[in-house]
């Protein structure tokens, strides 16, 4: 019988212990090799992923990405494991992680079916729709009002296909504009070059706040999409990594200091400019928090 209890207890410690650095595949085996963790970021995308008055990299999705982070760090037994960042944009996003150049993509990332079949995400850390934002002395309500007119959005979002798949279908005949990101989309229509700008609600109602003049603009009441998930982004066909990410925003999702890191960034003043955007966790926010999934279809989130 001690020889049996003995066996038994050798056999739970083998399980109990952290795979061996030999034994390493994927991602996790890169990051061990290299003892780094390479973030991808955004400057501009606040206030998920921006530059602050310090010339740091700071947001909600920073604030997550150091979580999963921290469960690398000690699902490697490597405390000291150094943690880099590289910036990304729409076009670059998804090279630089297929590539190996970044491990983790920190932003405002749609996760959906078209995207799944180069990379993986990990939960859904936020839900947005698709809008479109405009001067109000524009008066323009709807779709339907920017007929004929110049509209911009960002080149490689998923917003983008959406403003052209309607512009054909509808048949409204707008000329859309390709901007490299979210500030220069927005520029054009405060600088009349486009009469609105398809986006994110989110990313819309953050550029319009730190406007010059944000009493000028509105967001549109139509949508052009269900709402949507944002994930973070990670290696497709990676197992491994996948169940460190997944577990470490899953426990962090279901916990109380998901409302506390949320509450930071959206409902109080945040850097440089001490802005407030005001957007409050939805139900249906709250409900992928308590039953985390990376899920991709916006079906799946109509609670």
């Amino acid at each position: 019988m001690r020889l049996l209890s003995l066996l038994a207890a050798l056999v739970a410690l083998s399980i109990a212990q952290p795979a061996r650095a030999d034994t390493l595949t994927g991602t996790l085996k890169k990051i061990q090799d290299s003892n780094r963790l390479v973030l991808g970021v955004r400057d501009t995308a606040p206030p998920f992923s921006y530059i602050d008055q310090n010339q740091k990299v700071v947001g909600f999705a920073i604030d997550i990405c150091m979580k999963i982070a921290d469960a690398v760090k000690r699902e490697l037994k490597r405390p000291g494991l150094e943690v880099g960042m590289e910036f990304v944009n729409s076009s670059s996003r998804i090279p630089l992680i297929t590539n190996g150049t970044v491990d983790l993509e920190c932003g405002t990332t749609t996760n959906n079916a078209e995207r799944k079949k180069q990379v993986a995400f990990t939960n859904t850390h936020f839900l947005t729709a698709t809008r479109f934002v405009s001067k109000k002395d524009q008066h323009i309500a709807s779709l339907d009002d920017l007929r004929g007119k110049t509209v911009s959005s960002v080149a490689g979002s998923t917003n983008i296909l959406m403003l052209i798949k309607a512009n054909n279908e509808r048949r409204l005949g707008i000329t859309v504009i390709a901007a490299k990101d979210v500030p220069e989309a927005f520029l054009m229509v405060e600088t009349g070059r486009a009469a609105a700008f398809v986006m994110d609600d989110v990313q819309l109602s953050v550029v319009a706040a730190q406007s010059k003049e944000p009493a000028a603009y509105v967001v549109s009441d139509e949508t052009l999409s269900n709402p949507e998930p944002y994930g973070i982004m990670m290696r497709k066909d990676d197992p491994a990594f996948k169940v460190v990410v997944d577990r470490a925003t899953a426990d962090l999702y279901r916990s109380p200091e998901i409302q506390t890191i949320y509450d930071r960034w959206f409902l109080k003043p945040v850097p440089p400019r001490g802005l407030t955007y005001n957007v409050p966790l939805s139900s249906a926010l709250r409900w992928a928090f308590d039953h985390p999934t990376d899920d991709s279809d916006p079906a799946f989130y109509a609670h």
